[in-house]
């Protein structure tokens, strides 16, 4: 990293680049002497569009080509979706700091503005979640998914292209890119519980580098950071990824942390969830627990039977 120039890697969709351009400019307003660049890298995730995620190897796809681009040193840190990240990262990486999330919901956009209920039996539902899925068919097993792949505008459009019904998204993408007048709803967690993360963005660093840590303090959130780590250290228990119907979600509520965790199987019909409070000074050991909570439950024989299926 030179003196005076950061650069700050980034996927180059419309979504990665607005968020980029936010965290690239919120450290430029506090360091006004340093200099930061954007440096746009291709990920395996987007170069593949024609299949769903959890067939070509779930999350890693869009962050692999950019931590490489770190450990290599031609980017100093990289932005990402938190929800997009692995739940360990390569040996000298860290997430060096985590700016306030956004809403962490998922979003219903659909035809006419109808919303989920109000849907006729046997329609058309797109996403590109297992997890949204899942949870989709548990509340209506009626319904046909469809996996729908690319940009939020993309998937918008799908619904009159593909004839959908209306597809299910983050509703953090939608507010960063202004698409707030595409809501038919706001889906509350009883009905879709947000993936671990979702919401939030991570930052990169090489762990060694103590310097740049410091110049991200400006933007870190502790809040948001002591409840993404919670969610990150569950999803790490369940070695989770995309191919895995996984959900989970902490809050912070006076001293204490907490999070609602969630394992279903692939169609829906066994769904385990569960909820578990500790003190902020511990939210990896939170993750942990709730996620054993979770196999004990009925979630390891669901597991075994999901990455049985992929073997």
């Amino acid at each position: 990293m030179g003196e005076k120039n950061i650069i700050i890697g980034t996927r180059g969709s419309p979504l990665a680049l607005r968020q980029s351009k936010w965290v690239k400019e919120a450290l430029a307003e506090a360091h006004p002497r340093l200099q930061f660049e954007m440096e746009i890298i291709k990920t395996t995730g987007d170069r593949i569009l024609d299949c769903p995620l959890s067939a070509v190897g779930g999350k890693g796809l869009f962050v692999k080509e950019i931590e490489e681009a770190l450990l290599d040193r031609r980017i100093d840190m990289a932005v990402h979706s938190m929800k997009d990240m692995p739940g360990d990262l390569p040996e000298g990486l860290m997430i060096g700091a985590v700016p306030v999330r956004e809403d962490p919901r998922d979003v219903f956009v659909s035809r006419d503005h109808r919303l989920l209920k109000d849907i006729p039996d046997q329609e058309r539902i797109g996403t590109s979640s297992l997890r949204r899925k899942a949870q989709l068919l548990h509340q209506r097993p009626d319904f046909q998914i469809v996996s729908i792949r690319g940009n939020l505008d993309t998937r918008i459009k799908k619904i009159e292209s593909e004839g959908l019904a209306g597809v299910v998204l983050a509703a953090a993408g939608i507010h960063r890119m202004g698409l707030q007048m595409k809501v038919s709803q706001y889906l509350e967690f009883e009905i879709s519980l947000p993936a671990v993360g979702q919401g939030a963005l991570a930052l990169e660093i090489r762990e060694a580098d103590l310097r740049l840590k410091n110049l991200l303090g400006v933007i870190n959130h502790q809040a948001t950071a002591l409840c993404t780590q919670a969610e990150r250290s569950f999803l790490n228990r369940l070695q989770g990824g995309c191919q895995v119907p996984i959900a989970g979600h902490a809050w912070i509520q006076g001293e204490r942390i907490i999070m609602k965790g969630l394992i279903a199987d692939l169609d829906g019909q066994e769904l385990y969830t569960d909820q578990f409070e500790g003190p902020l000074t511990e939210p990896s050991a939170l993750g942990v627990r709730l996620a054993e909570r979770l196999l004990l439950t009925g979630g390891k024989e669901v597991l075994a039977r999901i990455y049985g299926k992929m073997a």
